[in-house]
């Protein structure tokens, strides 16, 4: 299965902002809302083409609401998710998965306190070395989320 994760913007909640839309909440009907970290909305998906659509459906709150559009595809990669603009540009052959590789952003996991959800926090824009990811140094954590974005997006 093919994951998507919105991550909301530190301004909204992403969950109330989608839900209190009514084509927002029509595109979200059909699937099981799962909220991995604070602040984003996650689903699953049969197919990286489905994830891109489902992405471009909501394409209009998630400029307003949202930092990111992740992919989580298992046939690219088990544990690296793709940026929005990366997953459309490979399901439309533009970029093969193994050329993917090279630019990433890779998020911090910060542990939730008093029960709390765990957050993603600061995004690192790098590239891999020596067939590596650099070592996350923005903040101590524990874990990290590393996603592969075109170069467009690694220079910002």
């Amino acid at each position: 299965m093919t994951r998507v994760c919105l991550v909301g913007s530190p301004d909204h909640d992403l969950r109330t902002e989608l839900l209190s839309r009514q084509t927002a909440r029509e595109a979200l009907t059909t699937y099981y809302l799962e909220r991995p970290y604070a602040n984003t909305v996650a689903i699953e998906t049969i197919s990286l083409g489905v994830a891109v659509s489902f992405c471009n459906d909501l394409s209009w709150y998630l400029a307003r609401f949202a930092d990111a559009a992740l992919v989580l595809e298992p046939s690219i990669s088990e544990t690296e998710w793709l940026s929005q603009e990366l997953a459309t540009a490979v399901r439309d052959g533009n970029i093969s998965p193994e050329e993917s590789t090279s630019h990433l952003v890779v998020y911090g996991i910060e542990d939730g306190e008093n029960g709390e959800k765990s957050r993603l926090v600061e995004p690192m824009y790098t590239t891999r070395t020596n067939g590596t990811v650099p070592a996350y140094d923005l903040r101590d954590v524990e874990e990290t989320l590393v996603v592969r974005v075109t170069e467009s997006e690694c220079r910002g």
